[in-house]
């Protein structure tokens, strides 16, 4: 705590000097680039379950995940008055995964175990209120142990003359590579392990994605908005994953083996409706389908309310019903004749619920006397699935503005 305390003085700091700086050269103060917010955001995960892909369907899910993120926005306006938004983020999650240590048994923690996953990003977009249109790009990289990706962006929108409909666009290009590590059982004789010290002559493998998104939104009256949102996407190249295990009905052992392409039809629609100065209820549906036979539905609603007009709750709830893909079976189900097959329960037929509640406080001479403090939210979230896995997690934001 004190350590988020310490920071929070210095980015007000940083922010007061910024306004001192800006004061001193009132002759450009309109053009300066001026920070609009930071959001500060910590989260803890924690799931376990019994059916992990990385022994053929069987074993223990169990996984910890500590996430942490810093984003900061700026914009400066240029000589047509025009707003250029620059948005820097930086993300690190930290996770142990008993699951990912049966990769090679035999050890008693390989480096599968635990893992740090990096991934920042940088977005640019041009605001112009005389032409009603917005556009932008951006990029993100993310590593960790056996994987990287390197994603580009481009987006666009346009605002009716009166401003109640609004058409967006944004296309995406990710290019990952992975390293194909094998478990110990099945690696061929000079196959090396992929652990440190142990990865020359090791098969790094190609995964690109490629998707568009259209969304429209429209104003009904003062009380209700809508959008529509349809995002078709397409992935080629390894589409398994190299050390999740298969077995099959007759005792042989073997690879996950997947198609190496794949087109998903997610169809979505947001609805808010604004009941009155203290209650908002945020609707969402989604409809999925792929050419790997998965369907599956979502719903998701969430009403914050404002207890006082410094503070609010949020309780929330999301049930999630999809079938399995045409390749899935459970442990021990799959036929040795079969061209493609897996035993990852992602992949499966279930149902899903998440459930819980945020807290939020925001007040207007800021949060511990902080004036710049302008939010602090907690959530909770309860996640449990029909085959038994069962996830918790606490996320903490801090926003300065």
């Amino acid at each position: 705590m004190k350590k988020i305390i310490l920071a929070i003085g210095l980015y007000y700091s940083f922010l007061q000097g910024a306004k001192a700086q800006e004061a001193d050269s009132l002759a450009y103060k309109k053009r300066a680039l001026k920070i609009e917010e930071i959001n500060l955001v910590a989260g803890y995960y924690d799931q376990d379950g019994h059916n992990s892909a990385i022994t053929g369907g069987i074993g223990t899910e169990k996984l910890t995940d500590l996430a942490s993120s810093f984003e900061i926005r700026l914009s400066k306006l240029d000589r047509k008055n025009r707003t250029h938004s620059f948005t820097a983020d930086m993300n690190i999650d930290q996770y142990t995964s008993a699951s990912s240590d049966n990769i090679d048994p035999l050890t008693v923690s390989s480096a599968s175990r635990k893992d740090t996953h990096i991934y920042p990003s940088l977005s640019w977009s041009v605001k112009d209120d005389q032409t009603r249109t917005t556009h932008g790009l951006s990029y993100s990289y993310s590593t960790e142990y056996d994987y990287k990706s390197h994603g580009f962006s481009a987006n666009y929108a346009a605002l009716t003359k009166d401003k109640n409909t609004e058409f967006t666009f944004k296309v995406g290009a990710f290019y990952d590579t992975y390293m194909a590590i094998l478990p110990a059982e099945l690696r061929p004789a000079t196959y090396p392990s992929g652990a440190e010290g142990d990865k020359r002559g090791i098969d790094y493998k190609p995964r690109n994605s490629f998707n568009a998104s259209f969304g429209l939104s429209q104003v009904i009256n003062q009380r209700l908005q809508v959008m529509a949102i349809i995002e078709p996407s397409y992935q080629e190249g390894l589409l398994s994953t190299p050390f999740h295990r298969v077995y099959f009905t007759n005792g042989n052992e073997t690879l996950e083996k997947l198609p190496g392409t794949r087109f998903k039809l997610p169809i979505g629609l947001r609805l808010s409706y604004f009941m009155g100065d203290q209650t908002v209820i945020r609707a969402f549906y989604r409809a999925y389908v792929d050419d790997w036979g998965m369907t599956a539905h979502t719903a998701n609603l969430e009403v914050p309310f404002k207890v006082t007009p410094f503070f609010s709750i949020s309780p929330f709830y999301r049930f999630n019903a999809q079938s399995a893909v045409k390749y899935f079976k459970p442990y021990a189900e799959h036929l040795i004749s079969e061209s493609f097959y897996t035993s990852d329960y992602d992949l499966s037929a279930f149902t899903s619920q998440f459930v819980g509640a945020g807290l939020r406080l925001a007040t207007p001479g800021g949060i511990l006397g902080i004036p710049n403090w302008n939010a602090l939210e907690v959530r909770y979230g309860y996640y449990s699935r029909s085959n038994g896995m069962v996830g918790h997690s606490v996320t903490v934001h801090i926003k300065i503005k």
